[in-house]
């Protein structure tokens, strides 16, 4: 898994312009304006006393959304690969990333097309050939057979989410598990899809797990600054004292308005685009 020291780090500052709307993209409450800015400056404070070179981007104008940099793209080692979200009023957001990432200095490698869906919140790169993705009413079948089209030489291993709540309230794969170590994942196992728990204990990866009082409150979204470092939203205190006897080291930070107002963890919050391999030095990331 990937899980590397993060080396670079791609964010969309949250603006004024973008509060009002909240309503229609189905955010808990009204965020404040002033609070979320402080917030995701904090976060992106943080990123780079962990190491990261934060890349800020302009993204979707008027979009609260926009500043969840995980999901519009697919990182490979080849570039990005644009997806196309299945929310609605999200659809726009990877070509608005474009000029973002040519200024970065990061090749787009492709777009998914119509009438494909695909969020990276429903992706999840097991090994540098293994990429698993959750088939949800966020990404469909036709995303799924365009992200095999894409990624020749991969084996997309695609996995069923559960209905849970329906459509009305996201739920990524993302939303379950996150990578912390080449052989360590913190994970709500209740609601893990089968397939996917069989391919972890085949690999021998060890998951922490979070109880299910933490899972609403995003104990399973922990971003990996580095194998066995993570950021986590500040709470769960139960997954944090079981991260901590499993060896990992946790980084939290204040969401109230970034993260728990609009269900986004640290993990929506940032697109790495390189971490620094274990063996051989940087390398593109996701």
């Amino acid at each position: 898994m990937r899980t590397g020291p993060l080396t670079r780090v791609l964010v969309r500052p949250p603006k004024p312009e973008d509060v009002p709307s909240w309503r229609t993209l189905g955010w808990r409450s009204e965020p404040d304006p002033a609070g979320l800015v402080a917030e995701h400056e904090a976060l992106c404070a943080l990123l780079e006393d962990g190491g990261a070179e934060v890349v800020r981007a302009e993204g979707q104008p008027g979009s609260l959304d926009a500043i969840y940099t995980y999901d519009p793209l697919l990182m490979t080692d080849a570039g990005a690969l644009l997806l196309r979200p299945g929310k609605p009023q999200r659809r726009e957001e990877p070509e608005t990333l474009l000029g973002d990432l040519v200024r970065a200095g990061i090749p787009v490698v492709g777009a998914l097309e119509e009438p494909a869906l695909a969020e990276g919140g429903d992706t999840l790169w097991l090994d540098e050939r293994t990429l698993v993705v959750g088939r949800s009413y966020r990404t469909n079948d036709a995303g799924i057979a365009a992200l095999r089209a894409a990624l020749p030489g991969v084996e997309v291993v695609a996995v069923d989410l559960p209905h849970l709540r329906g459509r009305g309230e996201v739920l990524h794969l993302l939303s379950l598990i996150s990578p912390l170590d080449d052989d360590l994942a913190v994970v709500h196992l209740p609601l893990l899809p089968v397939r996917l728990v069989e391919l972890l204990e085949e690999r021998g990866i060890e998951l922490v797990k979070v109880p299910d009082a933490e899972f609403e409150t995003m104990g399973p979204n922990v971003l990996a600054l580095g194998p066995r470092i993570g950021l986590a939203l500040e709470g769960n205190d139960t997954t944090r004292r079981r991260l901590a006897r499993a060896g990992v080291e946790v980084v939290v930070y204040k969401g109230d308005e970034i993260s728990r107002k609009g269900d986004g963890g640290p993990t929506c919050l940032t697109q790495p685009l390189e971490r620094e391999a274990v063996d051989s030095g940087p390398s593109r990331s996701s």
